[in-house]
């Protein structure tokens, strides 16, 4: 029996235990409390605001009381601003309620403040009363042919309130990016030659700081998880990706346990120097509140979508059981051997550039424990198994992102 293997009593224990504290490291992590200081961008006091267009040529008596009668099958709570858009974009997501037809140039007149004060999409609530979907429509057409993002909210009061839901929650994920920093501890290793960032264009989009970080600062601690908890202090982050195997030529040893122990505490800790996988979990973490599983096809068949993924690492919160044991390639170390709840699960990942992304649904078919993998093994099947073709024809790098649910919706609208 290897060293590694005389802890595995405690596994069990120990699980439950991460899960407790993983729930609290959630927590801090969305109050923004955990190292660094609260951002003006994210002290939002209030979650939706409604501001109103609304054409003098309609009876303003019957305006109101459909303005009314609509608004009451909201299920959010908000704060209706009426046609006063002095702080428009100051709650975390701002809809623009079109009451009536006729409103196209009253919106044309504000579209410069309006573009002062936010940059997120603008959204168009409509009940259809009095030709109001047409005039959205007429906006969003507008937007649309100067390059500006929008979406119309018109529909049943399920889907009005479903879209709303969405919205809030993808916004409040962009709040919690925007001024967010990530460590590049080291650089990326030798062979990832496709995973690097383009910095500009991840702050410009997400408003992410990537921040270059010496692989000498981990050093400065033999103990490997003290260590990156300085490094996080030091430099405010909240998350990294680290040039993990260096580690086993200097101190004898891996980050696998580190990482998994700080990815259950809130932090995104990814592995290799990976950055485009380090800015997939930080998405993931934002918008859902979940740690992610980066890991790397081993297998994959295409005749039946059926994939096999590996790594010598998982985040402890996102396990029902874990094993300890080597390191795979190196044989020494700690590895984890960790067993997932099977069901439903996400694959994701996004480009360095952010200009292209992954998506697939599946399901969690059984964990799997064979001695030549690295040590946490996850056979998945992709609900269309067609999609086993990017990975076969154009992925974006090796490394994805395994996350439990089914979330193509809220993804694919973080990245519009």
């Amino acid at each position: 029996m290897n060293n590694a293997n005389v802890f595995v009593k405690m596994s069990a224990i120990y699980t439950k235990s991460i899960r407790i504290f993983g729930l609290l490291g959630h927590f801090l992590y969305f109050c923004r409390l955990k190292y660094y200081p609260l951002t003006t961008t994210n002290m939002m006091n209030k979650n939706i605001a409604i501001f109103t267009l609304t054409s003098e040529l309609h009876n303003p008596e019957a305006t109101n009381a459909v303005t009314r009668e609509f608004l009451s099958t909201l299920d959010a709570d908000f704060e209706l601003k009426g046609n006063d858009y002095s702080d428009y974009g100051s709650a975390c997501l701002n809809l623009i309620y079109v009451r009536t037809g006729g409103t196209e140039g009253i919106f044309l007149k504000l579209l410069p403040e309006l573009q002062t004060k936010s940059n997120r999409p603008f959204y168009l609530l409509t009940s259809g009363k009095s030709n109001s979907l047409a005039a959205s429509m007429e906006i969003l057409s507008f937007l649309r042919q100067h390059q500006l993002q929008g979406e119309i909210i018109h529909g049943s009061t399920s889907y009005i309130n479903q879209r709303i839901a969405l919205l809030l929650q993808v916004e409040k994920a962009h709040l919690t990016l925007n001024g967010s920093r990530l460590g590049i501890i080291g650089q990326p290793s030798d062979w990832l030659i496709s995973s690097y960032a383009d910095k500009e264009q991840v702050k410009s989009r997400f408003g992410i700081e990537l921040i270059d970080i010496p692989m000498d600062t981990m050093y400065r601690n033999p103990d490997i998880y003290k260590s990156l908890k300085s490094i996080i202090a030091e430099y405010q982050l909240q998350g990294f990706t680290l040039r993990c195997f260096d580690l086993l030529t200097t101190l004898k040893n891996t980050g696998c346990l580190a990482l998994a122990k700080l990815n259950a505490e809130g932090y995104v800790a990814g592995c290799e120097g990976d950055v485009p996988a380090m800015l997939s979990m930080m998405i993931v973490r934002s918008l859902l509140g979940v740690s992610g599983f980066q890991a790397n096809p081993s297998t994959i068949n295409p005749d039946t979508g059926e994939m096999l993924f590996a790594h010598c690492t998982i985040p402890l919160d996102m396990v029902e059981r874990y094993e300890l044991d080597t390191h795979f390639e190196s044989g020494i170390g700690v590895g984890i051997r960790g067993y997932m709840k099977e069901g439903p699960v996400t694959v994701f990942k996004v480009s360095g550039d952010l200009s292209r992304h992954f998506i697939a649904e599946g399901a969690l078919i059984r964990n799997q424990s064979k001695p030549d993998l690295c040590r946490t093994q996850q056979v998945i099947q992709l609900a269309d198994k067609s999609q086993v073709q990017y990975f076969l024809t154009n992925p974006i790098g090796n490394h994805h992102i395994i996350m439990p649910g089914h979330h193509k919706e809220q993804l694919e609208k973080i990245l519009m």
